[in-house]
């Protein structure tokens, strides 16, 4: 087997895939700054003769694969393989690996720091003391930033998966009362209160969102559910924008409805004018698409990526040489 490797991919996890799974071929995206295109990964397939792909953010388009059919699996180093044509590569007998929970750790630190920040005013008296606004009274920044603690607050989360489930077990010294909305799980601890949307908006201090994207959640986040909101209520989305009514947000946050927003993600990536708008405003900490954007993120893709992989092979009994003779 010789496997293209296109995600960041340290040098231990591609020895170990490299003495497991055979030959590894590590021509990375990050270098050129961008994911390879549909023809760049075309000729990068047909170049290498590769049998087998681990991607990261890369076009694996519907030609890409019809193009290489004997591909033996495809990995993506993402939560979900949302940049794969997932229906050709089932119908061509391809299996696809991605890593759920690469970032959840990176996600959710960002969460309670953000949090954090927003509910103490630290960017409001970091901006104070910077222009030197500091006068006489020893105890005017003492007043006139004075916030919340994070301990003691309700959190609600849409989506119970493996980020909200570690901001929940992070948050449990603090401490918070937890609730979440998620048909497909159940509370894995007693503490831990399954219920359902309208009462995860209604009775939490932050709700936040973690949601994947679908035709059953497109849109699913909007005025009904932002209006059973408490006006000091902070709402927080670091999954994807298009879960939640752009304009219904806007309004709610602009009206002062609810205390404020912390964001990572915007239905325009560069954003547009009314992704702006939101951004501006002085009730939102606004960040850009960076919450899961760490160097331990690629770690542990990596390490997710490579048991998916090795315990796929195992299941097969396969040896390399048979894999091998199988290649296209």
């Amino acid at each position: 087997m010789k496997i293209l490797i296109t995600a960041p991919y340290n040098e231990e996890a591609r020895q170990e895939l490299k003495e497991k799974a055979g030959e590894i071929v590590y021509k990375p995206w990050k270098p050129q700054g961008r994911a390879y295109n549909e023809q760049e990964l075309k000729d990068l397939l047909d170049e290498t003769k590769a049998t087998a792909l681990i991607t990261e953010h890369d076009e694996v388009t519907d030609p890409v694969i019809r193009a290489f059919p004997g591909l033996q699996f495809i990995g993506v180093c993402r939560g979900t393989p949302s940049n794969v044509a997932v229906s050709t590569a089932r119908e061509l007998g391809i299996p696809v690996f991605h890593t759920p929970a690469r970032n959840a750790q990176a996600v959710a630190e960002m969460f309670l720091s953000n949090v954090i920040t927003l509910l103490r005013n630290t960017r409001e008296g970091c901006s104070w003391l910077e222009e030197e606004r500091w006068e006489a009274g020893a105890h005017t920044s003492y007043l006139q930033f004075k916030g919340n603690e994070l301990a003691g607050k309700t959190v609600g989360t849409v989506g119970f998966g493996a980020i909200g489930r570690r901001i929940a077990a992070m948050l449990e010294p603090f401490p918070c009362k937890i609730l979440f909305y998620d048909p497909f799980v159940e509370s894995p601890k007693p503490s831990w209160k399954k219920t359902d949307l309208e009462e995860v908006f209604s009775g939490s201090d932050i709700v936040s969102v973690h949601l994947p994207v679908n035709d059953q959640t497109r849109g699913m986040i909007g005025k009904t559910l932002f209006s059973k909101m408490k006006p000091g209520a902070i709402f927080v989305n670091t999954a994807r924008a298009v879960v939640v009514n752009r304009e219904d947000l806007l309004e709610v946050l602009e009206s002062g409805r609810i205390r404020g927003a912390v964001l990572d993600v915007f239905d325009h990536e560069p954003p547009d004018s009314t992704d702006y708008r939101i951004i501006h405003l002085s009730n939102v900490l606004a960040t850009p698409h960076i919450a899961g954007a760490t160097f331990e993120v690629e770690d542990h893709h990596a390490a997710i990526m490579n048991k998916a992989v090795l315990g796929w092979l195992r299941e097969r009994g396969s040896t390399l040489s048979q894999l091998e003779n199988k290649a296209v």
